[in-house]
């Protein structure tokens, strides 16, 4: 069934064709919302909320853009909003005291995709949202700003901040394997 037969069988709330659209989304929409989450039953929560939410708005997609996006889009606002409610909070951590190295693209670019994310989800909450939504999502410090309610310097402070913390996780990561 090609892509617009299948939304709008969804739209008619037809079971067999929903369950075909998660089938099709959930593997790469739940690492979206596991980028986001401090455990894997968080990405679950965030996934099914998301998935919710995209058949209850089916009828507003516009074929105009990408579907994939749409439901991504979707899914990185849902992950957010749980954060949000979870009282989860924009953590001002210390780090100063760490070389202000950045992380370097060729120590991430060494990393399985299995240990990025495993970093990544080691960031405090703040830093890691900051993080996914410039670095893996292509949002701008302006959007950030205006998705998390933060100014655009903080959104710049965080990145930097999420960028000094993944160094001293790989430094730490690095003295661990030589130990």
């Amino acid at each position: 069934m090609d892509e617009n037969k299948l939304i709008q069988a969804c739209i008619r709330e037809d079971k067999t064709a929903q369950k075909q659209l998660y089938d099709m989304f959930a593997a790469k929409m739940y690492f979206v919302c596991l980028r986001y989450a401090r455990h894997d039953l968080e990405a679950q929560d965030m996934l099914q909320d998301g998935f919710i939410k995209v058949f209850d708005n089916l009828a507003q997609f516009k074929s105009n853009g990408s579907f994939e996006g749409w439901i991504r889009r979707i899914m990185v606002n849902t992950s957010l909003n749980y954060c949000r409610k979870s009282s989860f909070k924009q953590e001002q951590i210390g780090i100063e005291d760490y070389q202000d190295k950045v992380v370097s693209s060729k120590a991430i670019s060494n990393m399985s995709e299995k240990e990025l994310l495993a970093l990544i989800q080691k960031l405090p909450d703040g830093y890691r949202m900051v993080f996914n939504l410039y670095v893996i999502e292509g949002y701008s410090h302006k959007e950030i700003g205006d998705l998390l309610d933060i100014s655009e310097s903080t959104s710049r402070s965080q990145l930097a901040k999420s960028r000094k913390w993944m160094q001293k996780l790989l430094m730490e990561q690095k003295i661990s394997k030589n130990v």
